[in-house]
Formats: C-alpha cells, sequence, structure tokens
C-alpha cells in the first residue's frame, strides 16, 4: 500500500479552522511532491494561506494531492522551473479546467500564479493565467486574498478590473499587445481600460525576517531539512544574475529576532539545517552565526549552506561545516578571467579564488565545486583558456582537494543588464573544449546541457505569441526534437527561433516585459549594460548582429 506523503510531515506551524463560507482553494506545484515540498516558495505560501479562516485550502501536486474542492473558487501555481510549464497544464486538464484563461467561464477558478518565473517574465504563460503576482508573497498575497474577497460574488470581468487596482497584482487579458509584423517584435503594450495601471510594478518585502520552513518531512527532496532563509537578494549584482537584479535590494534577516529563533524551533524537531540565501556568507554577521551554531548542543546538526561567496571561505567556516558532516562546499567564479569578471561585475580575483580553495582543504574539506559559465557577452577564447589555467593552478595550491567545475551556458534574463544580448552559439563548442582540456587534468567537468540552455533563453525572453507554441510543444512530447517541429509548423505566424535566441536586441526594443516594472528603471540597467559594453575586446568578432 502507498502512504500519503502527506502523513509524514511536521507542521510547524498551526493552519486556521476555516470558517463556513470559506473560498475553496487549490494550490497547486507543477512538480513531484518531493520537489514541490523542497521549495521554501511554496511551503511559505501555503502556510500563509491555511492560515486564513476565509480560505479552505489543499495542496496538488503532479504525483499526490490532498482532498480537492468540488467546486474551487481559485486555483494557485507557484512556479520555479520554467520548463514546468508543462505540467501546469497537465494539472489544469486533470481538473478539468480550460488551460487558456479566454475560454474559461464563472463556473471554472480564477487561476492565479506567482514565483521567480512568473515575476521575471510571464508572458510566454500569460494566456495560461487569470490573475498574476509579481514579486514577494508577503507583500502581495493577503492584498490580493482581501481585494478578491470584497468581488467574490461579482462576474468575472469585474474580479480581474478589481484587482488590477492592487499593486503588483497583473491580469495579462487586460493588456492589449501588438507586434511590428508576425514575424518581429513587440510594438506596444496597452492597458485595455484607463483604470488599468501601467507598468504594473513589482512588490518587494523589506522586512528583517524572512522565511523560514513551515514543515518538515523525509518525503523531501533534501530529507527532513529545515530551511532558514539567510539573506534575500545579493549585494554582488552581477549582471547576468536575476537572483541579484530581481530581488533587489539586498536584505539581511536579523540575527537575534529572526534567524536564531527560527534555527530553535526547527532544530526542535529535525537535526538537519539548511541556510539559504543568494549570498549566504555576506551575511553582516555571519561570524556570529557560526559561533552560535558551534555550540555543544548543536554538534549533532547537519549542516548544508546554499552559496558561498568566494572571499568569505574561511577556514573556520571550513571548520565548521567539517563538524557538521559537510564535505564539498560550493563557489561561483563564472570564469578565469579577470576582464571577463569585471564585464560581469564579479568583484572577484584568482587570488581569492585560490586562496578559498587552500582554506577549504586546511579546513578539512574534501570537495569543492565551482560554477562556471560559458558565452558571457564579450568572451573570447582566450578567455576561456584563462579558465582552464586558474582549474590547474587551484589544483596545484590544494592538491588533494577533489575538483568539481559545474559549466552553465549564458542565458540572458529580464529585468537584468545583459537582457539585450542572445545566447551565444559558440557556446556549445566551448563547452566541449573545457571538457576535453580538463578532464585529463583529473577535474570533474560537469557541464549543463546547450540544449536545454536554448529552450530556457527562449522562454526567458519568450512573448504571448508562444503560448500556442508551448501548447504545440506539448502534444508533441516536450521533448527537444517538439520544440524544432512546433516552429516549423508555426512558420509565419511568430518570430524565428533566432529572434527569441540568438540576436541582440536593440537597446529602443520594447522588450516583451516592458510593462512590468521590476526593481531597477530600464535606464539604469542600460547604464549598466554600457559600462560592460565598455571592456569588450573590440578586436574579437561579435557573436550576433544587433537588430534595431
Amino acid at each position: 500500500m502507498t502512504i500519503s506523503p502527506f502523513t509524514t510531515e511536521q507542521l510547524l506551524f498551526s493552519p486556521a479552522q476555516p470558517q463556513r463560507d470559506a473560498i475553496p482553494t487549490i494550490f497547486a506545484f507543477p512538480n513531484e511532491y518531493s520537489v514541490g515540498i523542497t521549495s521554501l516558495g511554496y511551503q511559505v505560501v501555503w502556510a500563509t494561506l491555511s492560515c486564513r479562516e476565509d480560505l479552505q485550502v489543499s495542496r496538488l501536486f503532479t504525483d499526490a494531492h490532498e482532498s480537492l474542492p468540488a467546486h474551487p473558487e481559485l486555483l494557485g501555481f507557484s512556479l520555479s522551473w520554467e520548463l514546468d510549464y508543462v505540467n501546469v497544464l497537465n494539472l489544469l486538464e486533470f481538473l478539468e479546467i480550460p488551460i487558456r484563461s479566454a475560454v474559461r467561464t464563472e463556473n471554472h477558478p480564477l487561476v492565479f500564479g506567482g514565483g521567480p518565473v512568473l515575476t521575471a517574465n510571464p508572458e510566454p504563460f500569460a494566456d495560461f493565467f487569470d490573475v498574476i503576482l509579481l514579486g514577494d508573497g508577503e507583500r502581495v498575497l493577503h492584498e490580493f486574498i482581501r481585494a478578491y474577497q470584497a468581488v467574490r460574488y461579482a462576474d468575472r470581468e469585474t474580479q480581474l478590473l478589481h484587482l488590477t487596482q492592487v499593486p503588483g497584482i497583473y491580469v495579462p487579458s487586460l493588456y492589449e499587445v501588438t507586434y511590428q509584423s508576425a514575424d518581429a517584435g513587440v510594438q506596444a503594450i496597452v492597458p485595455r481600460h484607463s483604470t488599468i495601471p501601467l507598468p504594473v510594478h513589482k512588490q518587494t518585502y523589506r522586512g528583517n525576517t524572512l522565511s523560514a520552513s513551515t514543515v518538515v518531512t523525509p518525503k523531501a527532496a533534501w530529507e527532513n531539512i529545515y530551511m532558514v532563509e539567510v539573506v534575500r537578494s545579493c549585494p554582488e549584482m552581477c549582471r547576468f544574475c536575476l537572483a541579484s537584479y530581481l530581488t533587489l535590494p539586498f536584505r539581511p534577516a536579523s540575527l537575534e529576532d529572526a534567524l536564531i529563533p527560527q534555527i530553535e524551533q526547527g532544530l526542535k524537531v529535525t537535526d538537519r539545517l539548511g541556510l539559504l540565501g543568494a549570498s549566504v556568507t555576506q551575511h553582516p554577521e555571519f561570524d556570529a552565526l557560526l559561533d552560535y551554531l558551534s555550540q555543544p548542543q548543536y554538534d549533532q546538526v547537519r549542516l548544508s549552506i546554499a552559496s558561498v561567496r568566494t572571499n568569505t571561505v574561511t577556514r573556520k567556516l571550513a571548520e565548521t561545516l567539517v563538524k557538521h558532516d559537510t564535505r564539498s562546499i560550493t563557489i561561483a567564479v563564472e570564469s578565469g578571467s579577470d576582464r571577463l569578471r569585471r564585464i560581469i561585475n564579479k568583484k572577484l580575483s584568482n587570488d581569492e579564488i585560490i586562496q578559498a580553495a587552500i582554506n577549504a582543504k586546511a579546513g578539512g574539506l574534501s570537495s569543492l565545486k565551482l560554477y562556471g559559465m560559458v558565452g558571457i557577452p564579450g568572451e573570447t577564447p582566450e578567455d576561456l583558456e584563462q579558465t582552464v589555467a586558474m582549474m590547474r593552478e587551484i589544483k596545484r595550491s590544494a592538491p588533494g582537494l577533489r575538483l568539481t567545475l559545474g559549466c552553465s551556458t549564458f542565458v540572458p534574463k529580464a529585468h537584468t543588464p545583459f537582457q539585450w544580448f542572445g545566447l551565444n552559439p559558440q557556446a556549445e563548442k566551448r563547452l566541449q573544449s573545457l571538457q576535453k582540456q580538463l578532464r585529463p587534468q583529473g577535474i570533474d567537468f560537469r557541464p549543463e546541457s546547450y540544449h536545454w540552455s536554448v529552450i530556457q533563453t527562449l522562454l526567458s525572453r519568450g512573448d504571448r505569441r508562444l503560448s500556442h507554441f508551448l501548447e504545440l510543444t506539448r502534444h508533441y512530447g516536450d521533448t527537444l526534437g517538439s520544440y524544432r517541429r512546433a516552429f516549423k509548423e508555426l512558420r509565419g505566424q511568430l518570430p524565428n527561433l533566432d529572434f527569441y535566441v540568438y540576436t541582440d536586441w536593440h537597446p529602443e526594443q520594447v522588450l516583451p516585459w516592458t510593462h512590468l516594472q521590476g526593481p531597477l528603471p530600464a535606464t539604469t540597467l542600460l547604464k549598466h549594460r554600457e559600462t560592460a559594453v565598455a571592456l569588450f575586446d573590440r578586436s574579437q568578432p561579435q557573436a550576433t548582429a544587433s537588430v534595431p
């Protein structure tokens, strides 16, 4: 007999008892339970909804669900990965809800979505959602529910118009998008009514108490882990980085008022602790946090840290991790080229990277994983040679330390200074070149799939016309070949793959997300982009041509 994963959960909050006329709500994660329940964002939003007496909340995953209401009024999705859109459509069909918002009637629930994918660029998925919440749940979630309560029994058009008045709530159907031509870019994005805001502003929570797990379970992808968000955003502002630019400003959680009480609560039910954030070790009191966790009563705690700034890898940090059953640490270096790191605003030197490896080994860690990237705008073959040289120098400086270089392809992201650049078509060959040079050196080279980077770029830069394309792709099986087949079938109805993926877009071009305002205006992003372009090697041929 299969045991329901919900029976293994230890809740760290007390759900409210729904009142008699509570709104029947389904909150879904478009992946398996083990993946969804490991998402801190999903956990926190689910708990936030479940603590409201005016909601009756049921959870839904691709492989498990709680008892679902026969007639839900609200259906929410937390979308953390672009390619999970397939499961959004599958779950809509499972619930017998039309996948396109334009076809839904008063008898269907309002389908809303949130999460980093939809906050960055919701447009390829916009036709599948009635409502999209832009930004931090702490700011927008309760306002959304209150606004819905006010028009709960109104017709659908009235409901949607009313919801647009809440900051951070985006109703895609109430904005009209026109195009220069069927195979060219966006011409204009305008509201359909004068009362509808333009642009829609992402909402940012600025408090000093951040998120922590609301449930611990052995069925999570990280078994029995209790997660604490130490920082939000990143002060480094690498110019390609969505996690930094989209979530500005950098906010550390209060050590005394938030982190310590949260950790103490979690360690009452588990001995596995995860410290999360885009740049955990840059918390201003991180050393004090290490000292706190080094107390004898926490000797049995297994500690994991999501991200470590390279120049914060000290022997003390390594020794603390080893004491708490961690043998490896991960740092993001992007490249061995000083020039390329200046282009992306990575304030880091090779000496600091080498010292981090030396400190990691001296502190007892057995392995070091580095994150690199190819295809960065302005990259030349010489930059790759410097990455190989850096890895060799690390190996010489810290003998016996197991080295892994995980390497991705640069993918442009909305609301970053590099959103105008396309994917470098030479990236696949450069991944192969690094592999050929590093593996004989005894360095474990792990490249991410270049082909899926192409699809990720398509989705991260796409406009609404891609919704029909995505439906067709799913129909063909959602493989790499199905994407090519769908483009071929829709030829003449939307731009070709090169336009979305490889073309450098002109700075004055209307972007698919122009009507959605992130933390920084486009004028500021352009200044950051110009600073990077000034460092390009003009003797090198450009990978793609700029299109006005």
